[in-house]
């Protein structure tokens, strides 16, 4: 029986790197020139001595393909270890957003409805407008904005896909 794939799949990977200059520059490179994308992108240094870095890539592709970029990505020299979180198992994912919204009478109040709701904290507040600070699973952030937009949606920034596997073992 032949196993059906879709045509693309969403793989979170995980990449330990020495923290050294020019490595993000590398690994972006090796995205471009092959000619996949990079749906989310998250660096940071993650040692006490700032020696390593964790940085976190979403992308989508053909499985073929997503193995071709974590064979090349293990190749890089100061790449220590690629993990595809979405292939080895249970993980948790987080995004973090600030989202503005403008509005006054009706719309306002259902904003902040719509926000408790989602749990999302007010962090900037004028009289015609809120900034609200929402983590959870790109999913919801996508499901709140979509609501915001039809309250008075002005503006969106998005940290990119934290991930990190599920139980005591480490990246």
């Amino acid at each position: 029986m032949k196993i059906q794939h879709r045509e693309t799949e969403r793989h979170v990977l995980t990449i330990i790197v020495d923290n050294e200059a020019g490595i993000l520059a590398k690994i972006a490179g090796l995205f471009t020139a092959r000619g996949y994308n990079i749906d989310s992108l998250t660096v940071a240094d993650i040692t006490e001595n700032h020696a390593v870095s964790r940085i976190t890539i979403v992308t989508n592709g053909p499985p073929a393909v997503i193995d071709q970029i974590h064979a090349q990505l293990e190749r890089l020299v100061p790449v220590h270890k690629v993990i595809d979180l979405t292939e080895v198992g249970p993980h948790v994912e987080r995004e973090l957003a600030l989202i503005k919204v403008a509005g006054k009478g009706d719309n306002r109040v259902e904003a902040l409805r719509v926000a408790e709701l989602f749990r999302a904290k007010v962090v900037d507040t004028t009289t015609q407008s809120f900034v609200f600070e929402l983590t959870g699973t790109p999913e919801k952030i996508d499901s709140f904005i979509a609501l915001m937009r039809e309250l008075g949606l002005v503006e969106v920034g998005r940290t990119g896909v934290v991930g990190m596997m599920r139980g005591p073992e480490t990246a």
